[in-house]
């Protein structure tokens, strides 16, 4: 069967883009460069502190932070900062104000903010769950080459989740997300290919998805559940075509 998205877990943690342009600035040189103004600077130091990089980890000087950087615009701040508010980490948890800050970032085209935007508003975090929205996000960030985006727009396309049913597109939005390492997707596309949803049933494509799913994954559960169910196509294929679909899953790896 098709996988549900289980990304909700992966998702809501901070961006480390500013602070990894300037970590071998020091604490007081950043601090010196935070009190002119520089968003950049009080965004890395947000970062430091929400973290314990070069400083004891203390979540409501990172909201400090990034609440000056945030107010001049700055898009990491504003998505770090609705982290925060997400977590309530150094601030009462508010989904409320989490939303408002990553709607800011979205805005400005941050990747990380346009997807937690569509695990809010598909799982109903402090709003009533709305798959259209939720695809529309997605879509975004899927749109900068985000897998678990990719994934999720996938899933959306087959279950019929804020868009009518189409299989045929889920399998196409399943190999971007694969093509970007996304277990989930390979694994989805054996199924798709074993079933012939979407496209014609085509047992050696199956075999050689489910054989890649098999290499990514890293739980061994996944991992196992992907050999058990290649292994239950291979048993109605000849030797010449789990060849094939082996040649096959190797070619795809070296691209």
């Amino acid at each position: 069967m098709i996988r549900p998205c289980i990304l909700v877990v992966l998702v809501f943690f901070p961006s480390a883009r500013v602070w990894a342009d300037n970590q071998a600035a020091s604490v007081d040189s950043l601090k010196e460069e935070a009190a002119q103004g520089y968003s950049w600077a009080q965004a890395a130091l947000g970062f430091m502190y929400s973290q314990g990089h070069g400083v004891p980890q203390d979540y409501a000087a990172a909201l400090q932070w990034y609440q000056l950087a945030a107010t001049h615009g700055n898009a990491t701040a504003q998505y770090n900062l609705g982290v925060l508010y997400f977590k309530g980490q150094g601030v009462a948890q508010d989904y409320a104000a989490a939303l408002q800050w990553y709607r800011l970032a979205a805005a400005q085209g941050d990747l990380d903010a346009q997807f937690n935007l569509g695990v809010i508003y598909a799982y109903g975090h402090g709003v009533p769950p709305d798959y259209a929205e939720a695809f529309k996000w997605y879509r975004l960030a899927a749109a900068q080459g985000d897998g678990d985006a990719q994934l999720n727009i996938g899933l959306m396309h087959f279950k019929g989740h804020g868009v009518p049913p189409d299989a045929a597109e889920a399998l196409q939005w399943f190999e971007l997300a694969a093509a970007r390492g996304q277990a989930e997707a390979q694994y989805n596309l054996g199924v798709l290919y074993l079933k012939g949803q979407g496209t014609a049933r085509d047992e050696v494509q199956a075999y050689k998805w489910l054989d890649l799913a098999a290499a990514t994954y890293t739980a061994k559960v996944e991992r196992e559940e992907a050999v058990k169910t290649r292994d239950s196509v291979a048993a109605n294929m000849t030797p010449a075509q789990i060849a094939e679909a082996q040649k096959l899953a190797r070619e795809w790896q070296k691209q």
